[in-house]
């Protein structure tokens, strides 16, 4: 995973990211490079150590955002065998840093435990900011199983981040990094019941406008909610299909295979019915010949399907690297 992203454009270098000739060696990264180094048993390499009553699927770390030094960087390595890592290289003096650490943060923390944001001071840190080339700050980077990869550089739209993280979360999901990080001395939060029961039950009761007003009511409020955005997207595909007879949508896509209307509403007819793959599969086959607005509208719509079907799933994380290349 090299190219996760690619970067909007590198900020100017400034010379307070840049270290003289008097700069410690370089950090040893062969650890980071290589995937002989396992990940501490039972707990994350950065956390002092499993409190064992934990369950099988979660790893204990200092929090999910939590600082780290170069005492600590091979803790560090360790960790991202269990669950993804990404690494804020900043300075204090770095104006856009400070703009872009906040987002990062509200991010992180948005993904629930399936990802961690390791801070790493450059200026108080200069063998990693050596090790890794750093040039210009805030520069972005993610570890997974012990495999650097560059995100991005300078201070990013929210929306961007969550693209970006989005991938790394998913490829992550691919390599099998499924582990939930919990903060030292927490637990996974315990199941609560089912998160906007009022929508659920507007859902349930047909009312199809009302449970959207609650979603996004509920959006407004706190837009990293997730299952807001699930609910939301569900809602949205129960009102598509409802205008069309599943047998019906598909008979006009397979009557017209290159209408993008009727290829938009087989999918969501496949989708309902289960068969996501079909659905994926149905709507990447016309990227590559459709007109630009309606390649768009494909990927808005893919977009849409994957949140329903979930960022995890083996399926979207396939259907995401096809969209991904059919794009650019």
């Amino acid at each position: 995973m090299r190219h996760v992203s690619q970067t909007p454009g590198p900020l100017g270098q400034d010379p307070h990211a840049q270290q003289g000739a008097d700069a410690p060696q370089g950090l040893d990264l062969s650890a980071v490079r290589g995937r002989s180094h396992p990940a501490a048993e039972g707990a994350g390499g950065a956390a002092a150590g499993g409190t064992g009553a934990l369950p099988p699927n979660a790893v204990e770390v200092p929090g999910l955002v939590f600082d780290v030094d170069e005492a600590q960087f091979e803790s560090l390595v360790q960790l991202s065998s269990q669950v993804p890592v990404v690494i804020d290289l900043w300075a204090e003096w770095c104006g856009p840093c400070k703009q872009l650490s906040p987002v990062l943060e509200r991010v992180i923390e948005s993904y629930g435990g399936r990802v961690v944001l390791a801070k790493i001071d450059v200026d108080a840190n200069p063998r990693i900011q050596q090790a890794f080339g750093v040039q210009s700050i805030p520069t972005v980077v993610a570890l997974l199983a012990g495999q650097p990869a560059p995100l991005f550089q300078g201070a990013q739209p929210e929306a961007q981040v969550r693209q970006v993280l989005d991938q790394v979360v998913a490829v992550a999901a691919q390599q099998g990094l499924d582990r939930i990080a919990v903060p030292a001395g927490g637990t996974p939060e315990e199941d609560a019941g089912p998160a906007h029961p009022e929508a659920l039950a507007a859902i349930e009761a047909g009312e199809l406008d009302r449970a959207e007003e609650l979603y996004r009511a509920a959006l407004a409020e706190a837009p990293a909610d997730e299952d807001a955005k699930l609910g939301l997207a569900r809602v949205a595909l129960l009102k598509r299909t409802a205008e069309t007879a599943p047998e019906d949508a598909l008979a006009a896509a397979e009557a017209d295979p290159k209408d993008v209307d009727a290829a938009l509403a087989a999918a969501d007819a496949e989708l309902a019915r289960g068969d996501a793959e079909a659905a994926f599969s149905r709507l990447l086959g016309l990227l590559p010949t459709a007109a630009p607005e309606e390649r768009e509208r494909l990927r808005l719509r893919l977009l849409d399907l994957f949140e329903i079907v979930g960022v995890a799933d083996a399926r979207v994380v396939k259907a995401r690297g096809r969209l991904m290349r059919a794009l650019f």
